[in-house]
């Protein structure tokens, strides 16, 4: 279908021309510059290779058609329609008139696929053309284009975005359908739609394949946007707390969370106001992707830059901060800003939090933040990268109970927000259970 409609939009009737009664009538662009578009080239050829067998010798003569591997001319060259991988600066400010985009839920920040969407909507917008993004069910927390455009869509329904225009079709399966073969039967027929070619109990015999995740089962072939099994917290529980009217206020109250990396790792500063629990990003420095990233550090001038200006913008009661490769700065931070904090680490200093010191205690604080997450007793004010690091974070079971990780050692999915966030929450949790009121010095002085 859409390799048909890819034909259309070079040679059809693509555009309105006028009314014949109540029938619209269409005109084809004289200038038709048709693009499909993917991350990768394998992609963009699961569409391309369907063409040829699309076009009759008929079609091609009374077209005038020119066909390549990558490319197709028609009419003397006027018209073009080509495969475009993710050199998102190849494709900026091209006067493209249609736009395919190709399995937008493998279109992440690591591949340039954000790029690629901003530099598709951007020549949209400047030609007043049309772009049309496919897409399976994405795996949250990728924070994939696939995702953003669900997010996109969901606000315009909620009445929280300006409507622009934007359709948004999807076939899923309610949430609580049994992965058993009776139920499937009745299910994937509706699922597919008109995609007859797949069969039902060929499917049936993958989901029942012990080998296959049932998570990625769902996203497959029925359609459901589902975490993985082992993961902390699902978008279900987490999306739910957000509050898109929270901002940070200076001289507001909170509590700090930090955790430090160096190279592969990033580096985070998360807050938490201590009125209503709700959860802030106040910095995350993380490695880039290609080769923006070969000899990448922690800018750590940077990141004490941006704890200084916590203390100086708000009042904050607690710091507690992974000493992990931060031990000077933590040490320093302690020093300037320690005596005036009403909670302090168990650590042996003010701020210093040893995760590597105690399993039991990592454990307990983690199990702490999960429970106030699924009780509902902590908000966030939406920001991406904290959501990101949140679905990333796996279940890790120990001796003492639930503990997190990252999915695997060499994982390019960071949880280290969520780490920061963890003991933001831990600094608040004893901030209420054993913390001293503070007098704010004023630099007043009184002579009797």
């Amino acid at each position: 279908m859409l390799a048909v409609l890819c034909l259309v939009e070079l040679v059809g009737p693509s555009r309105f021309s006028h009314w014949v009664g109540s029938e619209p009538v269409g005109v084809p662009h004289p200038q038709a510059w048709v693009q499909v578009t993917a991350v990768n080239q394998s992609q963009t050829t699961n569409t391309m290779a369907l063409i040829p067998s699309l076009m009759s010798d008929r079609f091609k003569a009374e077209y005038n058609i020119k066909e390549g591997a990558v490319l197709i001319r028609a009419n003397g060259g006027r018209q073009r329609l080509e495969a475009v991988t993710s050199s998102y600066r190849a494709i900026e400010g091209k006067r493209t008139t249609f736009s395919l985009l190709n399995e937008t839920h493998h279109w992440v920040l690591g591949n340039n696929g954000h790029r690629m969407y901003e530099t598709i909507d951007g020549n949209a917008t400047k030609k007043d053309s049309r772009y049309l993004a496919i897409t399976n069910a994405y795996l949250p927390g990728e924070d994939s284009v696939a995702e953003r455009m669900r997010e996109s869509f969901e606000k315009i329904r909620e009445g929280r975005a300006a409507e622009v225009g934007f359709l948004y079709d999807s076939i899923e399966a309610h949430p609580k359908t049994p992965l058993s073969p009776d139920a499937l039967r009745i299910v994937l027929p509706k699922i597919r739609g008109d995609a007859v070619w797949l069969n039902a109990e060929t499917i049936i015999q993958s989901v029942l394949d012990t080998t296959i995740a049932p998570s990625r089962s769902r996203r497959m072939w029925l359609n459901q946007i589902v975490a993985e099994e082992d993961a902390v917290v699902g978008p279900a529980e987490w999306d739910v707390l957000r509050d898109d009217d929270a901002i940070l206020q200076p001289g507001d109250e909170i509590v700090m969370g930090f955790d430090g990396g160096l190279r592969d790792d990033s580096t985070a500063l998360c807050a938490m106001r201590v009125r209503d629990s709700c959860a802030f990003v106040l910095g995350v420095w993380e490695k880039p992707d290609g080769p923006r990233g070969d000899g990448w550090e922690v800018p750590k001038h940077e990141v004490d830059s941006a704890v200084h200006a916590a203390f100086s913008a708000f009042e904050v009661q607690g710091f507690y901060a992974d000493v992990a490769l931060w031990e000077s700065y933590i040490s320093e931070w302690a020093e300037q800003y320690g005596e005036g904090l009403a909670v302090k680490s168990p650590g042996r200093d003010a701020i210093g939090w040893d995760m590597r010191q105690s399993l039991q205690r990592v454990t307990r604080a983690h199990e702490r933040l999960v429970q106030s997450i699924f009780d509902r007793k902590l908000l966030h004010d939406g920001d991406r990268a904290l959501r990101r690091h949140v679905l990333n974070a796996r279940r890790r079971t120990n001796n003492y109970g639930l503990s997190f990780g990252k999915e695997s050692k060499d994982s390019k999915r960071k949880v280290d927000l969520y780490a920061a966030l963890m003991l933001a929450h831990e600094a608040l949790h004893d901030l209420r259970a054993r913390g001293k009121k503070v007098r704010k010095r004023t630099g007043r002085g009184f002579f009797l």
